[in-house]
């Protein structure tokens, strides 16, 4: 996985048709949502999982206090390299999202876990460890917001062809597109690049490959019901408050949200982490101490 991002990183932003138009929307979608939904004095953000900075750097620009942190060196170097150059202040570091109570302080509003990253972890027992880890750094009351995709609508199969499209930079064009290929819950995801120098230079191909397991959104909520999270509620249609590039390809995203109110990503869910008794009968909804 942390190859994946490394070997990503300079090509991450063609994934989107405009991807200074998509921080935009996506950091004035996720503002309303998190005032809404948590209040106008929300201001800490953990984004555990930032990539090249995509929503971090949305979040900052809307005045959010944003503290943001990945797997991938490259990726992080990246996103820093863009809030420089944005003139935003941004706290980056190397973590994986695994390891966030060792490496991040408690008390955030809001923990963010955005472009499907959380099913990188190939099993439910990884993903309640990063649950868990996300549940520990929250205030009391504060919310965490995850986006995945709704596998439920995807098709399974082997060499199943995701196209992002023609991105031109300069005299550079690029043709981007996934190959998915499923095995059982799992599947393998080859990127691809060509990058044609329109100039008269040799085309180059870049090819990063993953895995992923394809959770059901009902397996999610349960595994975040048993790392403590409650009160949960599901938005739809999700486009209309984070759409991306993946909508171009025609893939279908949920959005988890977790918060202190019991009325709150194709989907969103909404939790509290404020403790409750515990019960050794029901496990939906214990909080940690």
């Amino acid at each position: 996985m942390r190859d994946f991002y490394d070997e990503l990183s300079p090509y991450y932003h063609l994934i989107y048709q405009d991807w200074e138009a998509s921080i935009e929307r996506q950091g004035q979608q996720l503002a309303q949502l998190i005032r809404g939904r948590w209040g106008d004095e929300t201001r800490s953000i953990l984004d555990v999982a930032c990539g090249i900075g995509t929503q971090s750097l949305g979040l900052a620009a809307k005045g959010f206090s944003v503290t943001a942190s990945d797997l991938s060196e490259r990726a992080v170097a990246r996103a820093r390299q863009e809030a420089e150059a944005r003139e935003l202040a941004i706290q980056f570091s190397v973590c994986d999202m695994r390891s966030i109570e060792s490496h991040h302080p408690v008390g955030f509003d809001v923990v963010l876990c955005a472009d499907n990253s959380i099913p990188h972890l190939l099993t439910d027992e990884e993903i309640f460890t990063a649950l868990r880890a996300m549940h520990s750094r929250l205030r009391l009351g504060g919310g965490c917001i995850l986006t995945i995709r709704d596998y439920a609508k995807e098709e399974r199969g082997q060499g199943i062809v995701k196209p992002y499209g023609v991105r031109e930079v300069g005299d550079v064009r690029y043709l981007i597109w996934q190959v998915w290929d499923f095995y059982g819950e799992q599947y393998a995801v080859s990127m691809y690049f060509i990058e044609d120098n329109m100039a008269g230079s040799e085309p180059h191909a870049h090819v990063m490959r993953s895995r992923y397991y394809a959770i059901p959104v009902d397996r999610m909520l349960v595994l975040m019901a048993e790392a403590g999270f409650k009160s949960v509620e599901r938005l739809e249609p999700v486009h209309d408050l984070l759409r991306s590039r993946a909508r171009k390809a025609k893939t279908t995203m949920l959005r988890l949200v977790l918060s202190l109110r019991s009325q709150f990503f194709q989907s969103l869910r909404h939790f509290s982490s404020q403790p409750k008794a515990r019960s050794t009968t029901q496990r939906f909804g214990i909080t940690a101490n």
